[in-house]
């Protein structure tokens, strides 16, 4: 492993309903960012945000001098998609992700920087005393094991959002066009060396978590077939399973009937409406499974743009020159505002 020489460094930040943290987030990205020996910008994207986020972004981008790129998308697409949003429009060496939440202090930019420096092609964090209700910490822990047993990369920590990610490794992302996109998995898929470091985590301190129950159920789907296709292998081995004991068990009761007579299979219909219920439901969430692969397959086939860019405001011109974006069509925009 190399060192990997860094010139420039992107920060990129999802942000939907952060009004009350955005300018606490601003001040404190910023100064972490000064302690870097690289030139830098700040990406934040508005997720379709129903407060005044997007305004506060427009006037952040809008400051002379300003580190600050402000990518409004035109409805809300996800925290994910959000952050290939962000991805498309910055240009640095090194992208670090990080939520507006402040739960992650950006404080520790310069240490996943570092680490970057030193060759690594992905920089994952592992939030220490995690400062989340259990129902949040459980589910994200079995959430972890099951996707270390299918990438094949132990790492400790999936859900956090504060990672480095190697410029190689952002392209390689981006030429994916798939819509359910779980980017660390992604990422991982495309990484040669990665570490994790432990990083402090806080309370949140405005607001509640943008992850409902229903959000949390659509994640977990998307982790379980955006990463894999083992379920499918596993309906099939479950599926066979079911048949033999059946087959077992019909022939058990044949026996028994043949042994004890009529009235003793009498006493049991009710654990066979059991047997039959149970049998029924793995059925079901074996068509439910399937339905989730021919639903994203139905939707990749369509190739809708995962998202629509509505502006980007900085307060320097990029290079190359800005361009508003759908999913990767690009035209040139005249939302840009120019220092």
């Amino acid at each position: 492993m190399r060192p990997y020489p860094i010139n420039f460094v992107s920060i990129v930040i999802p942000v939907y309903n952060e009004q009350e943290s955005l300018p606490e987030l601003l001040r404190r990205t910023e100064a972490a960012c000064q302690q870097l020996h690289h030139a830098y910008e700040i990406v934040l994207v508005d997720d379709g945000s129903r407060d005044d986020s997007a305004q506060i972004l427009e006037d952040a981008a809008s400051r002379e001098g300003s580190p600050v790129v402000a990518v409004i998308l035109n409805r809300n697409y996800g925290q994910h998609a959000a952050i290939m949003a962000g991805f498309e429009q910055c240009k640095g060496d090194v992208v670090i992700t990080l939520d507006a939440d402040l739960q992650n202090p950006p404080e520790e930019i310069p240490r996943l920087v570092e680490q970057a420096e030193r060759g690594y092609d992905v920089v994952a964090t592992v939030r220490n005393n995690r400062q989340d209700s259990a129902l949040r910490r459980w589910p994200s822990k079995l959430i972890n094991l099951a996707v270390q047993r299918s990438t094949g990369v132990a790492m400790s920590d999936y859900g956090c959002m504060l990672r480095a990610y190697r410029r190689t490794i952002v392209d390689a992302m981006l030429a994916c066009r798939e819509r359910s996109t779980f980017i660390p998995i992604l990422a991982n898929s495309f990484a040669r060396h990665t570490t994790e470091i432990i990083v402090t985590h806080a309370e949140r301190e405005h607001g509640d978590s943008k992850y409902s129950p229903m959000r949390l159920i659509n994640l977990m789907f998307d982790l379980v077939t955006c990463m894999t296709t083992t379920p499918l292998r596993l309906l099939s081995i479950v599926g066979v399973g079911m048949a033999a004991l059946g087959m077992l068990f019909a022939i058990a009761l044949i026996l028994l009937r043949l042994v004890f007579g009529a009235g003793w299979a009498g006493g049991g219909t009710f654990v066979l409406f059991a047997v039959l219920f149970v049998f029924t439901g793995g059925q079901f969430i074996g068509m439910g499974l399937l339905g989730e692969y021919l639903g994203r397959m139905y939707s990749d086939v369509r190739a809708r743009p995962r998202f629509f860019i509505e502006k980007v405001l900085r307060s320097q011109p990029a290079s190359p020159p800005s361009v508003v974006t759908v999913d990767g069509l690009s035209s040139t925009s005249s939302d840009q505002v120019p220092s």
